[in-house]
């Protein structure tokens, strides 16, 4: 911790914009804390913002108590730190064995003076009142930066799914090309927001395909690329599940893909032993077909809360099918409720080998509700019939007959 020490010492000044820790190293409390200079009475602090559970805690300190209160942060409960400022950007990970590696960045891009006010308006990543050539034209923002107030949602939205960028920038390469994927991109709001913060405000030397079944979207996307000269930014025609791309990629997007297709999309991530996968999941139909228990019967016979309750077993379901794999799997919020009821982002990071055993709790689950998702089904295909006939008999109890079991 003396390196990062030493670090903090130099960048925990009136020049810093913002620090994030994230990645809790255990089950606390404390999901995640960002730090921010501000002004006050008795002149500069440290505000950090604590996030506990659904609620944040605000606490000020000057800039000695700062740099001690967050070395014990990534002493005992953080595993990920990174530092924007004026001068640089600082990022630190923690690894199992306790072991931390700490990156130096000199002289960063797209950084402004912070505003040490202390009742401030909220602080994005991309900011209002700095015209951004892809927001004005995709109708974010008017040509003098301001956002349009019906597209403040948007807005919002955009920098929320900066803000997960910003975590996982440590797990990114920076001594070669990134590659990554974007299935079902659509429009494309956050494909350009990503090419846009990695590439231009991060520096980061990246490569994105964004892919999707609509010609015409596709085609108005690759002319907004050409025309703001974002060489490795490319629009494919095509459908997850046939694609084939590169032989290796780094970070794999899939927001709102509908249906199954998010189940293609993380099997490709699979697949490929992608180190990040960021996946906001839509329309979960396929397990409100299946879904059975006689328990929960008087609940599922209502047709929105049975909708309910199977995405969110979806959902569950592929995040634990990810840890199989050796991802360390996050479920988080995406945008406030109000905005959109689709608003889980299911966040994956590889961290070790791919478990052949199927998880007990896993099968036991899936066989007590009915159902199959799409991606076991997938995994599946990928290994022997013995090892999926242990798998369900481990989960049925020793011995038992697989005959009889829900057809699937």
């Amino acid at each position: 911790m003396e390196e990062l020490k030493k670090v903090l010492e130099t960048y925990i000044n009136e020049d810093l914009v913002r620090i994030v820790l994230s990645g809790p190293q255990k089950e606390q409390e404390e999901t995640k804390v960002r730090i921010r200079p501000v002004l006050l009475k008795g002149g500069l602090r440290f505000q950090a913002e604590i996030f506990r559970g659904t609620k944040a805690f605000h606490e000020n300190y000057e800039q000695k108590e700062a740099v001690e209160r967050i070395l014990a942060w990534m002493e005992d409960s953080f595993k990920q730190l990174q530092l924007t400022g004026r001068s640089g950007t600082v990022s630190a990970l923690v690894s199992r064995k306790g072991k931390v590696t700490v990156k130096v960045k000199k002289q960063e891009t797209c950084v402004k003076k912070p505003d040490l006010a202390h009742n401030k308006k909220k602080n994005y990543l991309l900011e209002e009142g700095t015209p951004v050539d892809f927001l004005v034209d995709l109708g974010v923002m008017t040509s003098q930066g301001s956002v349009v107030r019906s597209r403040y949602d948007k807005f919002r939205q955009i920098n929320r799914f900066l803000e997960f960028i910003e975590d996982i920038l440590p797990e990114l390469p920076k001594d070669r090309e990134v590659e990554i994927l974007d299935f079902g991109c659509g429009k494309s709001y956050l494909t350009f927001a990503m090419y846009y913060y990695l590439k231009i405000c991060r520096g980061y030397d990246i490569h994105i395909t964004g892919l999707d079944l609509k010609e015409d979207v596709i085609e108005h996307c690759s002319l907004l690329a050409e025309k703001y000269g974002y060489e490795k930014l490319e629009f494919r025609k095509g459908d997850i599940a046939q694609y084939e791309g590169p032989q290796k990629v780094d970070m794999v997007v899939t927001l709102h893909a509908c249906d199954t297709a998010t189940d293609h999309a993380l099997y490709k991530a699979v697949k490929w032993n992608t180190k990040v996968i960021l996946s906001v999941p839509c329309c979960q139909h396929e397990l409100n077909g299946q879904i059975q228990n006689e328990v929960l019967a008087p609940v599922l016979k209502y047709g929105l809360l049975k909708e309910r309750i199977a995405a969110l077993v979806t959902d569950g379901l592929r995040a634990d099918l990810l840890e199989q794999q050796g991802y360390e799997t996050q479920i988080l919020e995406f945008i406030d409720m109000e905005h959109t009821p689709k608003n889980i982002l299911i966040r994956a990071v590889k961290r070790g080998k791919a478990c052949q055993k199927e998880s007990e709790a896993y099968e036991v689950c899936a066989k007590a509700l009915h159902v199959q998702p799409s991606l076991e089904r997938l995994l599946a295909e990928q290994k022997s019939p013995l090892e999926v006939y242990e798998g369900r008999k481990r989960a049925m109890g020793t011995g038992a007959s697989m005959k009889g079991e829900h057809a699937r």
